[in-house]
């Protein structure tokens, strides 16, 4: 993989390793402040009721575009089927990885049921945190050695993500006019492409507990799909593999895509997922400014 040159920052190995770490500690810490905010929502049993709803519908949606679009895709351009591969790594495994961050969450609320008054600070200090989360996935994205010739010579990375982009807007504009949402907040919810780590925390920040936890399982229902579905699509749909995994395919998915799709699939994994990560938080920013405007 080619690095960017020259580099605007020189940041060694054992730094980015300290970055990483450090990102995973704060999502964790910023979902389990999440979990408790969640438990101080007035009306909280009818809360859960629409959280799961929210979730439903709007993953229904998303993924239904998503796929309706990369369908029509892999007509105009089709991609070579793969030869048989090795195993995938473990699926449930994997999925276990997944569900340890709900875990957080769940915690996070269990504890804030107890509704001690410290935890009435939990909303403040998520939004400080915040601010230093976003600025290390700055500093992890810069330092990803994707360069702009990369991204432009690959054809079905671009296009891969131009079309889960789009369609997953289309269908959260559908699932906001299913749940009666305003326009803005079903785009919010579409926008971050599997990411749902990020879209959890920056979506209870801009919109509330509510909507932010039907953005983050959501988002992590599309993560646990892609890891089972890969295989099973990656012979005869490779673009619909690829999309499913949306902003995760630069990371987390990337070794299901790798051995179920061979090595000839990553280069398009990695721009797809480099492309939407990075334009994940710009878009649900945009929708929430609006939103609040």
């Amino acid at each position: 993989m080619c690095l960017l040159k020259p580099r605007l920052l020189p940041i060694t190995r054992l730094a980015i390793k300290a970055v990483n770490r450090a990102l995973s500690a704060m999502v964790c810490v910023i979902l389990f402040l999440m979990g408790i905010s969640l438990a101080f929502l007035p009306n909280l049993a009818s809360n859960l009721l629409r959280i799961g709803m929210i979730t439903a519908v709007s993953a229904l949606c998303i993924l239904a575009m998503n796929a309706l679009a990369l369908a029509v895709l892999e007509k105009l351009l089709p991609w070579p089927a793969a030869a048989a591969l090795a195993l995938p790594p473990s699926r449930w495994r994997m999925v276990l990885d997944s569900l340890k961050l709900c875990a957080v969450v769940v915690a996070g609320f269990a504890l804030g049921l107890t509704h001690w008054s410290g935890f009435s600070l939990a909303t403040q200090a998520s939004e400080l945190l915040l601010i230093l989360l976003l600025w290390l996935v700055g500093i992890q994205l810069r330092n990803s050695g994707m360069a702009l010739r990369q991204i432009i010579l690959n054809r079905r990375g671009l296009l891969v993500a131009l079309v889960v982009a789009l369609s997953a807007l289309a269908g959260g504009a559908l699932a906001a006019m299913l749940l009666e949402l305003p326009l803005t907040t079903g785009l919010a919810l579409a926008s971050a492409y599997g990411w749902y780590s990020l879209s959890g925390i920056l979506m209870t920040d801009a919109f509330g507990p509510v909507i932010g936890s039907a953005a983050f399982f959501n988002d992590l229902l599309r993560e646990l799909l892609a890891i089972m579905l890969i295989p099973l699509l990656i012979r005869r749909r490779r673009h619909t593999a690829l999309g499913l995994c949306g902003a995760t395919s630069m990371d987390f998915t990337l070794p299901v895509l790798q051995r179920s799709g061979g090595m000839e699939i990553v280069p398009a994994a990695i721009v797809q997922g480099f492309l939407l990560s990075l334009l994940a938080p710009v878009l649900i920013d945009l929708f929430s400014v609006h939103a609040s405007g």
